[in-house]
């Protein structure tokens, strides 16, 4: 990938310094390029007993598969117990055997990172429950990115980090946030995207043998591009790319699998009207989704689609900032058989924060009439509806319904 990474402070740094000092270990997941191994090589930068094996690399990854045994006896050679760095894990799923071995004996810390949870799993790999936490890591925040200006809904608050870059909120719904994109020029963040789009197509394709349906593949990743954020129609992209409903389906969880997606699914706990039960799906990065879409990465894209790159905006950084705070929160959507919508659902446990998105300044009454409903229906667990505007003031909208503007989030 072309250009430097500018390095921003992230979140998750403070829980895997105090995780490390700890002596635990950890898997790091995240899609390709949200800066997993930056993260990782800062947190050990001037730990002089420290062993990595970066799997990217050909080498060092056909020497583990041909052995995985032989990480054993290079750890225990070592003088005292090192923090091994594993990048890429999911390349060589045995070394997780290996790992589990020197953990129980307390010879090594392990912090992995990974970008594909299918492949561990498929491969049925021990992931060593009760021996590693386990984090994600996101493309950025606003907050990472210094655009917060306050924080209204108590579920999620959270500060500013850094200050703020000359990446603006609008450069974030043309070109994403992946770390790599905000110190670049333009031109530079148009080829950076579509290397990334084209390295992912090309690296899963490889992987999930996918190289009899790569027209139909290629086809539906521009077109699931296209449809993010709503309800997939899976006979129009089974018309439109060529492939079986049935196979649709599988590339949706190949996409989920591989981080490329966020799987958005209604809420249904405690549901009194009939609900649409089907999920919807949010690609990781609005860059990535627009490049892989074929749309051109200019300003004029946010005039063109402001309402659904602001959705997928706020969207993603409630999911986003979820993790960041380390919350067992589960975000989806509500809507029913009537019509009546609500665009996110946080799902707090014995508590509902639904929220509306508005791209424009100020919310109109008709703006209310979905979170209203959704007030009423679930009284007993959401006692407060917020409304995410495009910009304007915080006001209060109604007793319990307050409109903030997306920097006051």
């Amino acid at each position: 990938m072309p250009g430097k990474n500018k390095q921003l402070f992230r979140y998750l740094e403070q829980q895997i310094t105090r995780l490390l000092a700890k002596k635990y270990s950890c898997l790091i997941l995240g899609p390709r390029q949200v800066g997993k191994t930056t993260l990782i090589n800062k947190a050990l930068s001037g730990l002089k007993n420290k062993v990595e094996y970066f799997l990217q690399n050909p080498a060092e990854r056909q020497e583990l598969e041909a052995n995985p045994g032989r990480i054993i006896r290079r750890i225990e050679a070592e003088p005292r117990p090192p923090y091994v760095f594993v990048d890429e894990a999911q390349k060589v799923p045995e070394i997780f055997d290996a790992a589990q071995y020197l953990i129980d004996k307390r010879a090594a810390q392990f912090i992995f990172t990974g970008s594909s949870a299918r492949k561990l799993r498929r491969s049925g790999v021990n992931l060593l429950p009760g021996r590693i936490k386990r984090y994600y890591l996101d493309p950025l925040t606003w907050g990472e990115l210094g655009l917060l200006r306050g924080s209204t809904i108590r579920q999620l608050n959270i500060d500013n980090i850094n200050k703020s870059t000359s990446f603006s909120f609008e450069d974030s719904l043309v070109f994403g946030s992946l770390p790599g994109i905000v110190s670049l020029p333009e031109k530079e963040r148009r080829d950076f995207l579509r290397s990334y789009a084209e390295i992912y197509l090309e690296e899963e394709i490889r992987a999930e043998a996918l190289s009899r349906k790569v027209g139909a593949f290629s086809r539906f990743l521009e077109l699931a591009a296209v449809e993010s954020g709503g309800n997939p129609n899976f006979s129009k992209l089974s018309n439109e790319s060529g492939a079986s409903q049935p196979a649709i389906k599988d590339f949706y969880k190949i996409l989920e699998d591989t981080l490329i997606v966020e799987r958005v699914d209604p809420l249904l706990k405690n549901a009194r009207k009939r609900i649409l039960s089907t999920p919807r799906y949010y690609f990781f990065d609005i860059g990535a989704r627009n490049s892989l879409s074929r749309f051109p990465l200019s300003p004029g894209l946010v005039n063109a689609q402001k309402g659904t790159l602001f959705e997928h905006a706020v969207i993603l950084e409630i999911i986003r900032r979820i993790r960041a705070l380390n919350k067992n929160y589960k975000v989806c959507y509500w809507r029913t058989a009537g019509g009546a919508e609500v665009d996110c659902v946080i799902d707090a446990g014995d508590e509902f924060i639904p929220i509306e998105i508005k791209d424009s300044p100020y919310a109109t009454r008709s703006d209310l009439l979905g979170l209203k409903s959704f007030l009423v229906d679930y009284k007993k667990f959401a006692r407060h509806g917020y409304v995410v505007t495009l910009g304007g003031k915080k006001e209060k909208l109604e007793k319990n319904i307050t409109a903030v503007p997306w920097f006051e989030l």
